[in-house]
């Protein structure tokens, strides 16, 4: 019976411990699962089954760079604001710089506009972006990316109602030129806010995206002008202020910059600019508004807590001077030093010494003479259209009568300068444009548009050099072809191989420059390359009407002496693909 009992105490012994045993692996299996793994100052919470949950969760209490920062707050909403806006503001920017060309043959009479008068009106806007663009870069990285944008667009806005009153060439002339100058900072600006709101996985997209709105904001134009030109819409406002068609496409053209400022009334400041500045509070702030905007969430639920302090660290030996930006997450209430003008200016020096002088400069020339040639013949293309249409109306039917380049030159000469001396009978009636001349100016742009859309792929196939080479001595050709022009089919056909062709060799040629130039002077070349382009652009549209003036040839002439000469510049420019960047 003892033994029964002590065989029976044994038996119990092992079934407590059992049970015990059991105990401990079910409480351990229980922690387990709800036991964070910590990695890199993240978690994952582990499922009791081995797998991991769908939620990953961030430290919040370690800084977050600008790219973890923004990519925390999301796409939605917020992005397709921004893409409303870069269509508003790209539009805005073009309209300001090229309705002129579409106004010139409808309000000739109404502002008694000679030939020299409407080369002015197309050249005037450029001299206003020329001579601001010094000023607005400066202001731009000092005040700001969405003061620029606010205020610059607001001001183009009222710049541009204004030219839609103007009552004369000289009040016309003054907003245009204002509007120039105006519209120059927030077109600089609205590219880098753009960028500087998205990650950098979306900034090529970005590009792209903003190139296809130029195309398309060059081929509006001329569809406005199709469905307002025709009408007959024509009253006098607070009974002083007579209001024509070309009036009317004057203010709907300026809509866009309304648009583009009263959008910004609601955008926050670049987080990317704020954060440069070491004002990492605002750039929260700037953050959990995207954030807000994307996911719908309040703003106090952003993860993301603190951000990681930029600040200067100047690191230059005794000929250079080098500009570095580094994280660092110990001094996050330092104040940042801020970069001085002369420091800007040493790292410019390069520029002026060998190897990168004559470079620069072969690229500075190159710029001119391309928007010399393109924007001059760009300008003028749609009096030429008006001015075909006109005179094989007034010739229909007649068989020895030929609408020759040269022809429709002399009749536009005479014809502006009848209607100066006999206003009163040639104004008289009202202007009626032929639909030739809108079909015209729409297939050119198109034409144009779709140059640019396959530039980029072109530039890839090709390689930059021998696209810009082989694209400017072609231009060069088309537009000298234009003086053997005989017919409107022939000037529409040259015209819009002409404007593709030189769109594709600015692509090349901003392509070449991105590539062969380093990367702290690039910013630098690229703002002196679009300063050289609008004043090749002003030149150009200042000569043309003087040189048609003169006789037939001589406008053709300089264009295609202009791209000639930037496609002999070009060899000499070293290989883009064989440069190693820097």
């Amino acid at each position: 019976m003892s033994l029964q009992f002590c065989t029976n105490l044994d038996k119990n012994k092992l079934l407590i411990r059992k049970a015990i045993r059991q105990k401990v692996n079910d409480k351990l299996k229980e922690i387990n699962s709800v036991e964070p793994k910590k990695k890199n100052n993240e978690f994952t919470e582990i499922k009791s089954d081995g797998g991991k949950s769908e939620e990953t969760y961030s430290d919040e209490n370690s800084p977050a760079d600008f790219n973890k920062a923004i990519e925390a707050s999301g796409l939605g909403l917020y992005n397709v604001i921004l893409l409303f806006l870069a269509i508003v503001g790209q539009f805005a920017s073009i309209f300001e710089s090229s309705t002129m060309s579409y106004i010139l043959p409808i309000a000739e009479c109404d502002l008694q506009l000679t030939l020299n008068d409407k080369g002015v009106l197309n050249a005037v806007g450029y001299a206003g972006m020329m001579i601001s663009a010094i000023f607005w870069g400066y202001l731009a990285d000092t005040r700001g990316r969405r003061n620029i944008l606010l205020y610059g667009y607001l001001a183009d806005a009222a710049c541009v109602f204004g030219s839609a009153l103007s009552q004369n060439f000289i009040m016309l002339i003054t907003f245009k030129f204002l509007g120039g100058l105006i519209v120059n900072g927030p077109a600089a600006v609205l590219f880098t806010y753009l960028v500087e709101m998205h990650g950098p996985k979306h900034s090529g997209i970005i590009i792209m995206i903003v190139g296809m709105i130029t195309s398309t904001a060059m081929l509006a134009l001329p569809l406005f002008a199709w469905a307002i030109f025709p009408q007959d819409w024509q009253f006098r406002l607070f009974d002083s202020l007579q209001i024509n068609t070309w009036q009317i496409y004057l203010f709907v053209c300026g809509l866009p910059s309304l648009l583009s400022g009263l959008i910004l009334f609601i955008l926050p400041e670049s987080p990317r600019f704020l954060m440069g500045q070491g004002r990492n509070e605002e750039a929260l702030k700037s953050f959990r508004t995207i954030y807000y905007f994307n996911t719908r969430k309040p703003k106090d639920t952003y993860p993301i807590k603190s951000l990681i302090q930029e600040l200067p660290d100047r690191k230059s030996n005794k000929d250079e001077a080098i500009f570095t930006v580094e994280p660092n997450t110990e001094a996050k209430h330092a104040k940042p030093k801020s970069r001085s003008f002369l420091e800007g200016l040493q790292q410019m020096k390069p520029l002026f010494h060998k190897p990168l002088l004559l470079m620069s400069l072969r690229c500075y020339t190159m710029q001119l003479c391309i928007f010399l040639g393109m924007n001059t013949i760009r300008l003028w293309l749609p009096q030429l259209f008006a001015s075909t249409a006109e005179y094989e109306a007034l010739h229909f039917g007649e068989d020895d009568v030929s609408s020759t380049m040269c022809t429709i030159l002399e009749y536009s000469v005479n014809k502006t300068a009848e209607t100066l001396t006999n206003h009163e009978n040639i104004c008289s009636e009202p202007i009626n444009i032929s639909i030739d001349m809108y079909m015209n100016n729409i297939i050119v742009s198109a034409t144009g548009f779709f140059g640019y859309f396959f530039a980029g792929g072109i530039v890839r196939v090709l390689g930059a050099k021998r696209l810009l080479t082989y694209g400017l001595f072609l231009s060069g050709l088309l537009g000298f072809t234009l003086y053997f022009s005989v017919n409107s089919l022939m000037t529409l056909v040259v015209s819009s191989l002409f404007q593709t062709v030189t769109v594709v060799s600015v692509s090349s040629l901003m392509s070449a420059v991105v590539t062969l130039f380093p990367t702290q002077l690039r910013s630098v070349v690229v703002a002196a390359c679009m300063m050289c382009g609008r004043l090749g652009a002003l030149t150009g549209n200042l000569l043309f009407p003087i040189f048609v003036q003169i006789g037939c040839m001589p406008p053709f002439l300089m264009v295609s002496a202009a791209l000639i000469l930037a496609g002999a510049l070009s060899i000499f420019v070293p290989n883009p693909s064989k440069v190693t960047s820097s």
